[in-house]
């Protein structure tokens, strides 16, 4: 395996051991359940990758017979045209032709569309993936939420429908952190679709959820840089960091 390729596998044991860094850290938290959806949807990953990938023959049978009856139907429509006196008539002359002209881009749409069918039935399978990515990514943001640095603040008053806040700072920090390589990993599954399917509209839709990952990532690492410059983080044990 190529260095310069994402392979699923490796990137579905790093979902794998992330879930058990999560699990370990909180256990039977919601964040580590979101992650064993991600895992799910990985393992899915391959197999919609395969077929993809692979050539399917009954579309492409089916677009063949349809053009060539088509073209046979245009042929004989065409041999079978009654000449008459009058098509040496200059006018009649160019109704035929202008005739002869619409149908045959009336054929040529016909068959690109068909030809096109393949193509399209793949892109909407992988524009139904990075959807289902898209919206995993916005529940993993939904997580972070509540997880503000202000906790440190002892002084702040809390109403009736404040969030429970029970995670020191160095926990905090690891959640938001752990929330932050989820959506990597989320961008990194969406990218396998496109890895080797060079379609523009499934790549747009990949880049516009890397756009979002990154974007909801970087909120969360500015929490972490708030956190982080808590004193007495710093006191925890180096095992502790993973």
């Amino acid at each position: 395996m190529s260095h310069s390729v994402l392979d699923c596998k490796k990137v579905l044991d790093t979902i794998v051991r992330l879930q058990m860094r999560i699990e370990d850290r909180f256990p039977g938290s919601g964040l580590g359940q979101v992650c064993g959806e991600l895992i799910e949807i990985a393992r899915q990953t391959d197999q919609t990758i395969r077929l993809i990938q692979q050539p399917s023959y009954k579309y492409r049978i089916l677009v063949f017979a349809v053009v060539f009856i088509l073209v046979v139907i245009a042929g004989l429509g065409w041999t079978q045209r009654k000449v008459s006196q009058d098509d040496t008539v200059l006018v009649n002359m160019v109704q035929v032709l202008e005739g002869t002209i619409n149908i045959l881009f009336l054929i040529g749409g016909a068959i690109l569309f068909l030809v096109s069918i393949e193509n399209r039935l793949k892109r909407q399978k992988v524009i139904q993936a990075v959807n289902i990515l898209r919206c995993l990514a916005h529940v993993v943001d939904s997580h972070q939420l509540t997880k503000d640095p202000c906790f440190a603040d002892t002084s702040v008053l809390r109403t009736a429908h404040s969030p429970e806040r029970t995670l020191n700072s160095f926990q905090v920090c690891r959640y938001l952190d752990y929330c932050s390589e989820m959506l990597s990993l989320v961008s990194k599954v969406a990218f396998l679709y496109v890895q080797d399917y060079h379609d523009p509209v499934a790549t747009e839709a990949v880049n516009d959820l890397e756009d979002l990952t990154n974007g909801l990532s970087t909120k969360i690492w500015q929490k972490i840089i708030t956190v982080k410059s808590i004193p007495g983080l710093q006191s925890d044990t180096p095992q502790d960091l993973l």
